[in-house]
């Protein structure tokens, strides 16, 4: 008997918003993990893309983000509907495709894929179209290049993990083999667009796999020099340091009791700058934290963490049973997280800057309420989804992992 073949597999994120390339992570790092002869190429499309569909598609998005959030909440709602062939929705996709033709030599590698994992919905759509087109992309090591053109039914199978609490009609991409949803609310929006039941599991989020062990509050707090003494309140600015954070950070200053505030600025070096000259005269200590991959240790360590509902970030927190206060949801997609999380009760909501005071005293002087808060969120938390992910992935390309 021949032994088997390594697995090839294909993940593909959009670096839009920093949490569809975490969730690639999370799932290479447990495909690794799990089957450490795997063969993973892990691929941002922002890579493969024209400068000017880069700005367009990535940038755009953050400056709404920053300065618009109410236009992306009324495109959220324009664009969630069921999956047409629209001329305008065809010119969309030829476009996508003109501006991403770098993506082919990938798709077409000589070795071939044995699967391919979309964390975006815009690799699902692109490979989707092919698909129904009957071209020879996405091709599996079966049916290596140069045998002649795949069709629908020989090329390998694409697998989507969704990366909010509900799912919006972009993400429904036909055909698609499966579907990986955080909840049953994403499964039922799945089904409202015409995905079977069968090709969908309620599997969580993927949060980086370090999210799985358990960590001690008191050594998380020893390792980042935070207070045992006081709480902590984590203050998250996401992956790119967008948002009212230095808003956000002065009206913390005015809680009565003492707290100690940690703010993670991201990748928003100036921010960080601001912060540590404001940090100076300000009445409560803090620790103000760059870009870090210690995210969990943080967590771990906090009494509360303030921060917007992203998917991937509101995932974590669940997964390390943390308390949580939603502070500026975007409209669309992270107003369907807060949602999700104010009816399960694992979270609190500070609709702005002027009550975050009066919000977090309350709580604070509650410690009962703060316990219910991270009990709900533990029970919400899916700290092995990324696993769970990876096992369907490799028994899909047919291989043999050991458990982790």
């Amino acid at each position: 008997m021949q032994p088997q073949a390594a697995p090839r597999v294909l993940i593909l994120t959009a670096s839009v918003g920093a949490g569809h390339v975490r969730a690639a992570e999370a799932v290479e790092l447990a495909l690794k993990e799990i089957d450490p002869g795997a063969h993973v190429r892990n691929v941002d499309l922002m890579t493969c893309a024209t400068a000017v569909f880069r700005r367009m598609y990535s940038k755009w998005y953050l400056d709404l983000v920053s300065h618009a959030p109410h236009l992306l909440g009324y495109f959220y709602d324009l664009t969630d509907r069921a999956p047409s062939n629209s001329t305008r929705d065809t010119i969309r996709v030829m476009v996508e495709q003109a501006n991403l033709a770098r993506l082919d030599p990938i798709l077409n590698d000589p070795q071939g894929w044995d699967i391919v994992v979309n964390t975006h919905f815009l690799p699902a759509e692109i490979i989707a179209r092919r698909r129904r087109k009957k071209k020879p992309t996405n091709v599996p090591r079966r049916f290596r290049v140069g045998e002649g053109p795949a069709s629908a039914s020989d090329v390998a199978p694409q697998f989507t993990v969704v990366t909010d609490f509900d799912a919006h009609g972009l993400w429904v991409n036909d055909p698609t083999d499966h579907y990986f949803v955080a909840t049953d609310e994403a499964a039922i929006s799945l089904g409202r667009w015409g995905v079977p039941r069968e090709r969908i599991t309620i599997s969580g989020i993927p949060v980086h796999p370090v999210f799985a062990k358990p960590l001690d509050a008191r050594a998380a707090r020893a390792k980042h020099d935070l207070p045992q003494d006081k709480p902590v309140i984590l203050l998250l600015a996401g992956g790119f340091g967008v948002g009212p954070v230095e808003t956000l950070f002065d009206a913390a200053m005015h809680v009565k009791r003492p707290i100690h505030l940690a703010v993670v600025c991201g990748k928003n070096d100036d921010l960080k700058a601001r912060l540590q000259r404001a940090a100076k005269a300000a009445p409560h200590t803090s620790t103000i934290i760059g870009f870090t991959r210690e995210m969990d240790e943080l967590m771990a360590a906090a009494t509360l963490v303030v921060s917007k509902p992203g998917g991937l970030t509101t995932s974590e927190i669940l997964a390390r049973g943390a308390a949580m206060a939603i502070v500026n949801p975007i409209p669309g997609q992270e107003s369907r997280n807060s949602d999700y999380l104010l009816e399960n009760t694992a979270a609190i909501k500070i609709n702005s800057a002027a009550v975050l005071p009066h919000k977090l005293n309350q709580l604070l002087a509650n410690e009962s309420r703060l316990a219910a808060l991270r009990q709900n969120a533990k029970a919400l938390g899916r700290p092995r989804a990324a696993y769970d992910v990876a096992r369907a992935v490799l028994a899909a390309a047919g291989a043999s992992g050991r458990d982790a």
